[in-house]
């Protein structure tokens, strides 16, 4: 974002879901859902040098290591974008 937030994040926060006016927002109804669409960004297939210790901790947890990395890697990148 561009410009300066006047959102009291803070006190967003410490609401409670119940306490949180959401009139002016419709319902999703079935119509919605029937025409949704799931976008998922395409993937791409890279060579990655990553340090031995690194890759082996990864794979130590289990299947879907390389999903786990990834999602680090977007976590990190929408942190240094919304800066």
């Amino acid at each position: 974002m561009s410009k300066v937030s006047k959102t009291d994040w803070k006190h967003l926060a410490e609401m409670e879901d119940k306490d949180i006016d959401t009139s002016d927002i419709p319902e999703l109804d079935d119509a919605f859902f029937q025409n949704a669409e799931i976008k998922v960004p395409p993937k791409q297939p890279v060579t990655l040098r990553l340090d031995a210790d690194v890759l082996t901790w990864f794979k130590s947890q289990g299947a879907g290591y390389q999903t786990r990395i990834n999602k680090l890697l977007r976590s990190y990148m929408e942190s240094q974008t919304h800066r």
